[in-house]
């Protein structure tokens, strides 16, 4: 899809809410503003309140209150212009005003991911935190939270964008020891070199290593408690749910349902 379309898409939870957001992004996002509220672009950054319309000239009719803001490019999540429109969250407001927004021309609904890839596209973020901002989405525990957090802020783009400065720098030193061997230089090179790649190869190894705690970390662990009846299979998952997750009972076979319980450790 080409980046030069004006998409959109509901940018909270689907499903009935107090609340709903659905944004905008492209060239024509501040038209597609104008003709859902009648009148000019807010101010930058500023929450207004407007009456959202039916752009269809021939049956206007009113479809919703609720709260506007214009990000004129580049100063958006995006880096283009990108408006936001804050509106009730019953499922025929939302239906109403999807269909409002899908008459204005030039509007099209976004891919799924199509907002982070835009942002990616115009260096809003790296790839790495793109990864986390995905990441942070789906993060389930309080862990996964904190370890998808500092990505998405750039962490891991910066530690590996050091790498690249010292990498850079051992081959600066390697390639004036060949070029210039015959002039006044330092006399060890070669070894300063060797001492960052060796530095090098340790905290990427390690970085590795760790690598597979991140991946049990992202995607969890999946446990299975077995054992014969009465064995106090249910009065374990409770103790670790620290709630009635299962019927606790002395009869044996009292729990005969698969319990799927969500832990955060």
């Amino acid at each position: 899809m080409s980046s030069e379309d004006t998409i959109f898409a509901l940018a909270s939870g689907a499903g009935r809410a107090g609340i709903a957001v659905l944004r905008l992004s492209g060239p024509a996002a501040g038209q597609a503003l104008e003709a859902l509220s009648g009148g000019p672009l807010p101010q930058p950054r500023h929450a207004v309140r407007a009456s959202f319309r039916n752009p269809d000239k021939e049956k206007p009719e009113i479809l919703d209150d609720g709260l506007a803001l214009w990000f004129p490019a580049p100063a958006s999540f995006t880096g283009e212009n990108v408006v936001e429109l804050h509106i009730h969250g019953g499922l025929a407001v939302i239906d109403a005003m999807v269909k409002a927004i899908s008459s204005v021309p030039d509007m099209r609904p976004a891919e799924p991911g199509e907002f982070s890839r835009r942002a990616f596209e115009n260096g809003k973020f790296d790839l790495t935190a793109a990864e986390g901002l995905a990441d942070l989405i789906e993060a389930e525990t309080e862990a996964q939270r904190r370890q998808a957090r500092r990505q998405s802020r750039g962490a891991l783009g910066s530690l590996y964008d050091s790498w690249r400065e010292r990498l850079i720098r051992a081959q600066a030193l390697m390639e004036a020891d060949i070029d210039f061997s015959d002039e006044d230089i330092p006399d060890d090179l070669v070894g300063d070199a060797l001492a960052i790649a060796g530095g090098l190869e340790k905290e990427i190894t390690a970085h590795l290593d760790d690598g597979h705690h991140g991946e049990r970390l992202r995607a969890g662990l999946y446990l299975a408690i077995i054992g014969p009846p009465n064995a106090g299979k249910s009065s374990l998952l409770n103790r670790l749910a620290k709630r009635d997750a299962a019927i606790v009972s002395d009869i044996a076979g009292t729990t005969r349902d698969v319990i799927d319980v969500h832990l955060d450790l």
